[in-house]
């Protein structure tokens, strides 16, 4: 059996990470898919791992709540899901922070905070994640 992690998290926290980092994701999505177009065929390239490593997670989080593991999830599972949205939002900070240094378009500054909120957020809920521990 695959170790298993709980979060204690009220659910009133929860939400508003959840939120948050859901803004987040949603917004670099959103730019990315206005202006991907607009870019250099690199600049599409790097832009565009973050946002896959963010829908890994995003699908891996929607397929959690379907099966209603929310709360308590295997450590593959944990990780897929806010450990790869938690990466996504950190590759796409530092992806868009060195493309606006070379491009100076104020996309990339969006760009930067989806990805932003999303690694906060995610990782904030991904960090309330503990080892349950064997009472056996």
């Amino acid at each position: 059996m695959s170790e298993l992690y709980e979060s204690k998290i009220s659910t009133a926290r929860w939400m508003v990470y959840d939120i948050a980092g859901n803004a987040g994701w949603i917004l670099y999505f959103i730019m990315l898919y206005r202006h991907f177009f607009d870019m250099t065929g690199l600049m599409r390239i790097l832009t565009a791992i973050p946002a896959i490593c963010m829908a890994i997670g995003i699908i891996e989080l929607i397929s959690e709540r379907f099966a209603k593991l929310d709360w308590i999830l295997p450590k593959r599972r944990l990780y897929r899901g806010f450990g790869a949205l938690t990466a996504g939002g950190l590759l796409g900070m530092v992806v868009s922070v060195s493309v606006y240094l070379q491009e100076q378009e104020h996309v990339y500054g969006w760009l930067f905070i989806g990805a932003a909120l999303c690694a906060l957020f995610a990782g904030l809920l991904f960090r309330e994640y503990r080892p349950i521990q064997d009472k056996s």
